[in-house]
């Protein structure tokens, strides 16, 4: 899902022209190395729809990530005849392990997802995988036979490209990006621009550009918690407005098909 398979949030991702994956390519020695943009530039591969958007600022993750650093600062105890500059670099890398290791989490939870819609139910995280199909299921008011479809890639011809969690094709359409956060009971969920952009541009780079969009949140915290944010029309289609500029402003910073 949302990183279902493993995807750092610093990685860049591409596809081919059928939508093929191409996250990779062989290097001189043979080995897989990341794919670079002129790699991608020379097989004529399409950017993720991530990677676009990273130009972009995230005013919540950001948020986040400053947080991090300000407790990692407040309860590291700085060692005996350690530099300030030391100090510091040990306070940003433990910053940086908080994250690293709900990324991770995160990731576990969404393999067992999209396991658990491909009908395996001996997951790592059942409760969590089961809550989230029952609360997809409750929120869309889908049929019980209902097809899905998990971890499906595209190319657009605009350019772009994706990886989408699930979706339907069904009627007008659904598609459905999973994230998982920490929060309680009693949190509010927030969603972000970011994240109605990577909805709407899902939506036309699958052909389906007038299916429901939402954001399904699955609790780090609290097993089986889950938030369900569906964007509206209106919404989606300022979301889409708001990618076709960020697309055209990262093809020509990256001198990409332009």
């Amino acid at each position: 899902m949302s990183t279902i398979i493993a995807r750092s949030a610093e990685s860049v991702h591409w596809y081919q022209q059928d939508g093929s994956p191409q996250y990779t390519v062989k290097a001189k020695d043979g080995s897989d190395r990341p794919t670079t943009l002129r790699d991608a530039r020379k097989m004529n591969l399409v950017p993720s729809v991530t990677t676009v958007m990273k130009i972009a600022a995230k005013p919540g993750l950001d948020v986040w990530k400053n947080e991090q650093l300000l407790l990692a600062a407040m309860t590291l105890p700085r060692k005996p005849e350690e530099t300030e500059k030391e100090f510091i670099a040990r306070i940003v890398a433990d910053s940086k392990e908080t994250g690293k290791q709900a990324a991770e989490k995160g990731t576990r939870i969404h393999e067992s997802i999209e396991r658990w819609y491909a009908g395996d139910r001996n997951v790592e995280h059942a409760d969590t995988a089961k809550a989230f199909e029952i609360s997809v299921f409750e929120h869309f008011k889908t049929h019980p036979d209902h097809k899905w479809r998990t971890e499906i890639s595209f190319s657009s011809p605009l350019g772009f490209g994706g990886k989408v969690d699930l979706h339907s094709t069904e009627g007008l359409g659904i598609v459905v990006d999973a994230k998982t956060k920490d929060f309680g009971p009693d949190d509010k969920v927030d969603a972000y621009d970011e994240m109605l952009m990577q909805l709407s541009a899902y939506r036309h780079g699958l052909g389906i550009p007038h299916a429901r969009c939402a954001n399904v949140f699955a609790s780090r915290t609290h097993p089986g918690l889950i938030r369900i944010v569906e964007w509206s029309e209106e919404e989606l289609a300022k979301g889409w407005e708001m990618f076709q500029c960020l697309l055209r402003f990262w093809k020509i910073k990256s001198n990409f098909g332009v």
